[in-house]
């Protein structure tokens, strides 16, 4: 029997991707899937050029990224009844999400939120809508969800 699919969710700590994890729980739940949460430790912000302010700064971005994965999980967990697979990362978000990708052949959907302000849906969004190299050898579908989306509305969605 093949592995379940799963649901990849980038745990970034924005609203819009709430709306995002309630989406791929509910689809993961109702067609027996599986939700995967992805967290990445942006290293490349300059961290080493501060010395001793270096390793502070690198302490409280991971353990921002901890705890937008957790808070992230717990939601998932709420709507599945199962603990996802939780995954951090250090490194550029685009080229963790490429790794992740390419050696987890399971995960067959990405799930997005996407901002609904001013300065456009998000940096990922951006990204994946200009076919920004985010995936080479192994293409997968992506579900943006807008990030004004109910909890309503994404159930009637699911």
């Amino acid at each position: 029997m093949s592995a379940p699919r799963k649901f990849l969710l980038i745990a970034d700590g924005t609203e819009e991707s709430r709306s995002a994890a309630y989406f791929a729980a509910r689809r993961a739940r109702n067609t027996g899937g599986v939700v995967t949460v992805l967290a990445v430790v942006n290293t490349e912000g300059g961290f080493e050029h501060w010395l001793g302010v270096g390793e502070t700064m690198r302490a409280e971005a991971r353990a921002a990224a901890e705890e937008a994965l957790e808070s992230l999980s717990e939601d998932v967990e709420e709507v599945t009844e199962t603990r996802p697979e939780v995954i951090l990362k250090e490194g550029e978000l685009i080229e963790c999400l490429r790794a992740l990708l390419e050696s987890d052949t399971a995960i067959s959907i990405l799930v997005l939120g996407a901002a609904v302000g001013k300065d456009g849906p998000g940096p990922l969004v951006n990204a994946v809508g200009r076919g920004k190299g985010l995936f080479e050898d192994r293409s997968i579908p992506v579900t943006v969800v807008p990030g004004n989306l109910s909890r309503e509305d994404i159930k009637a969605l699911t």
